[in-house]
């Protein structure tokens, strides 16, 4: 069964231990857990699992939290410190150990340890957003009034510098805008603006931008049939928790609104690994974690597994919890009463196994031992077994940093990604429109002070000639203007004065101007 073209061996064998541990590809899409305390193999239980899908023609994407799993570029070998603990596993359950590397693609949202990994602030959507920022519900509204703006528009917003200058517009036009799609508060839009300061000293305005990810670069094959392991460099996006979760869960849902439906296949079209996923859930809003439940609920028709990775199953909502049909669990430690809750609930979502209690099994399996349920036939939960982990064919532990370099330099991808492109949108469309204001503005005041001098001329009894004053009149803004009307003629009326233009110049004048 080991080598069976259909499944992935995950471990087993010898004395107490199950004879064979086998993911089936074609239940592989209903979703998995891995859990298990710092220390208990969770990770090495990854690379198993993700070199073993590649191997089998499926793509993988997941992220790498410590650096760890950058060995996946790499075959191990016999000089490994654990070859012989290696070798002598892989005897007892019955496994031909062979070190093999896996095609890997290194992507990195600083673009220093992988290409530059980017998305559009309209791909994000303003729901993720606000989940990003940790946004009130109020502030919430007016972001979302913001992007409805921008659709009505046709302001393509690519970068935060688009969204920072669309939301200055709508602070000048809160008026017209609480008319038309309910109240703009200032304070609101100064505390989105705030928020979005903060998300760009975290990294956030790396994060947006273009050329933007193709997905279709997530599901490559190598010419021999193996899915592309795609390792996102995950240890310096960890210092931003949030950043980090509100991106992988932007990305899963972009593959869920964007793939057709398939049903069940034979194996799934594409594997994802959300590691660290407490951090998805943490204070997560309902609406969110209403969305995470959909998608992980419907994703798997559209071929697409979804595996979480975290320390405790208590971090994963229930609803989501009772999803997950192929679970790994790892040792769990009980010293406080919470603790030993968190255990018994822990084993009473296995299958019963007579031949051993679960929840002291979960207490005292070793490094590289796990309880397993995975599906069997008709999808039916497998009993709980005690499994002895497979050894990696992939080098356990980082690549070095010239390593790392080789593989993303041969990568087919090289260069796509890494020059940054900056095209005509939200902010460069407002800074034009802005500049047409101001002129339009300037040669109304010159005009007026052209009238206002002839009057004075004709007060004083000197002649003059050209016809009746004329003075420009600032019309109101009709209930049918565009936004983008509304937009020129409020510039016009602000800038009618030196001290409208002061103000613009002052305030705006960086914004639009200025990079």
């Amino acid at each position: 069964m080991a080598n069976d073209k259909d499944v992935i061996f995950a471990g087993g064998g010898g004395d107490a231990y199950a004879t064979a541990q086998n993911l089936r590809l074609d239940y592989a899409n209903r979703h998995g857990l891995i859990a298990g305390a710092t220390g208990t193999g969770k990770t090495v239980t990854l690379q198993i699992l993700a070199q073993g899908f590649s191997d089998a023609g499926v793509p993988v994407f997941l992220s790498d939290v410590k650096g760890d799993l950058s060995g996946l570029a790499w075959a191990g070998s016999d000089g490994h410190k654990l070859h012989d603990a290696f070798t002598e596993r892989a005897d007892k359950i019955g496994l031909d150990l062979t070190y093999a590397s896996a095609p890997v693609t290194f992507w990195d949202l600083w673009g220093e340890s992988g290409h530059p990994v980017r998305t559009t602030v309209s791909e994000m959507g303003p729901l993720l957003l606000a989940r990003l920022m940790e946004l009130s519900d109020a502030q919430e509204g007016v972001l979302n009034i913001a992007f409805r703006v921008a659709d009505e528009e046709g302001l393509a917003l690519l970068d935060l510098k688009d969204l920072q200058s669309l939301l200055v517009w709508v602070a000048e036009n809160r008026k017209m805008l609480s008319t038309r799609y309910g109240n703009v508060a200032s304070a609101s839009v100064g505390a989105i603006q705030r928020a979005l300061l903060t998300l760009e000293t975290q990294g956030g305005a790396l994060l947006f931008g273009e050329p933007a990810l193709d997905l279709d670069d997530l599901f490559r094959l190598t010419e021999d049939g193996r899915g592309m392991v795609n390792v996102l460099a995950a240890d310096k996006l960890m210092a931003s928790p949030r950043l980090y979760a509100t991106f992988l869960m932007w990305l899963l849902s972009e593959l869920f609104e964007q793939l057709p439906e398939i049903g069940d296949p034979d194996k799934p079209k594409l594997v994802f690994f959300f590691d660290e996923a407490h951090l998805l859930f943490d204070d997560a809003p309902k609406a969110l974690i209403d969305k995470v439940e959909q998608v992980a609920r419907l994703i798997r028709s559209k071929g697409v597994g979804v595996y979480f990775v975290t320390q405790n199953p208590e971090d994963i909502p229930e609803d989501i919890l009772g999803q997950l049909g192929n679970r790994i669990q790892h040792a769990l430690r009980a010293f406080t009463a919470k603790d030993r809750k968190a255990l018994r609930q822990a084993a009473q979502n296995y299958r019963e196994n007579p031949r051993f209690d679960i929840e002291d099994a979960i207490r005292e399996v070793g490094v590289g031992e796990a309880v397993t349920s995975l599906l069997e036939r008709k999808g039916i939960p497998g009993v709980a077994e005690r499994t002895l982990i497979r050894p990696p064919a992939s080098q356990l532990g980082p690549i070095t940093d010239a390593q790392r370099k080789d593989v993303v330099q041969s990568s087919g991808l090289a260069g796509k990604y890494e020059t940054e492109v900056d095209r005509e949108s939200a902010f460069e469309v407002l800074a034009k429109r802005a500049d047409a204001a101001a002129k339009a503005a300037e040669q109304s005041e010159a005009e007026e002070e052209q009238a206002e001098a002839a009057v004075r001329e004709y007060k004083a009894g000197r002649r003059y000639s050209g016809g009746g004053v004329s003075r420009s009149t600032s019309k109101r803004t009709r209930r049918g203007d565009s936004v983008g009307e509304a937009f020129a003629k409020s510039f016009a009326r602000s800038l009618g004065t030196r001290a409208g233009r002061s103000i613009v110049r002052g305030v705006l004048g960086g914004l639009f101007r200025g990079r």
